[in-house]
């Protein structure tokens, strides 16, 4: 179990209130069909695993997709903080929609180190997907998207992987808590709302986009009852 930050705060989430991430996502996405949403990690009855590679897809039910991942990002891509599906079945028998999480406590996790690939081959299949995702979005920025925003730009990435080659319907939601005052976190939504706005605007994404729709700011106030309600 996580003890502090990003990491305890999304294992109870999904764990103890899995409701309010599941109301909070629909309530951002008021025209979309979305089908009753199950959590499929950080489960504590799997040790709070998370999972990446060839295991996020298998437990999101994409495992036919493995050879495409291969294809598109090397070993070792994003591990994912928490991943949702769909409790109902497409007739391809994969879930309708599933849901990735990245989630933040504070504003320094959203500055993360730049890629750093083992390997010039990796690094050349990174470099172009993150700009195939940046020429999809329209971004006009010449910031580096391998560089110290590498973490945001990855999750996006996939997103376009899974939308645009996979064709799922897949849903970004980077969600971030408020109050956390053990990691000295946002005081409120406006806090995280500015930093956000330099990043995206770094990043060439702070206007609507062809992924916009699908790519969500959550915002979880830790000092709420209804967070606290289970636990």
């Amino acid at each position: 179990p996580g003890a502090k930050g990003s990491l305890k705060h999304i294992q109870r989430l999904v764990n103890d209130v899995p409701g309010l991430l599941e109301t909070e996502i629909k309530q951002l996405l008021p025209n979309a069909k979305l089908e009753p949403i199950q959590w499929v990690s950080p489960l504590a009855c799997e040790n709070y695993a998370e999972y990446r590679d060839d295991d996020f897809l298998r437990v999101l039910g994409l495992s036919g997709h493995a050879p495409e991942l291969a294809r598109f990002w090397p070993r070792f891509g994003p591990q994912w903080d928490a991943l949702g599906r769909s409790a109902y079945m497409s007739q391809a028998d994969e879930p309708k929609q599933v849901f990735l999480i990245e989630a933040k406590a504070h504003v320094r996790e959203i500055v993360s180190p730049p890629c750093k690939a083992a390997s010039q081959r990796s690094a050349s299949l990174i470099r172009d997907s993150l700009a195939e995702a940046k020429d999809y979005v329209h971004s006009a920025s010449e910031a580096d998207w391998a560089g110290y925003f590498y973490q945001y730009t990855n999750r996006l990435a996939h997103l376009y992987f899974l939308r645009e080659r996979l064709h799922v319907d897949a849903y970004l939601a980077f969600t971030y808590f408020v109050g956390d005052e053990a990691m000295h976190g946002p005081r409120s939504r406006g806090e995280w709302e500015s930093a956000l706005t330099v990043m995206k605007r770094y990043l060439g994404i702070d206007k609507k986009h062809k992924l916009s729709r699908y790519m969500l700011d959550v915002f979880v106030d830790v000092r709420d009852s209804i967070y606290h309600s289970a636990i």
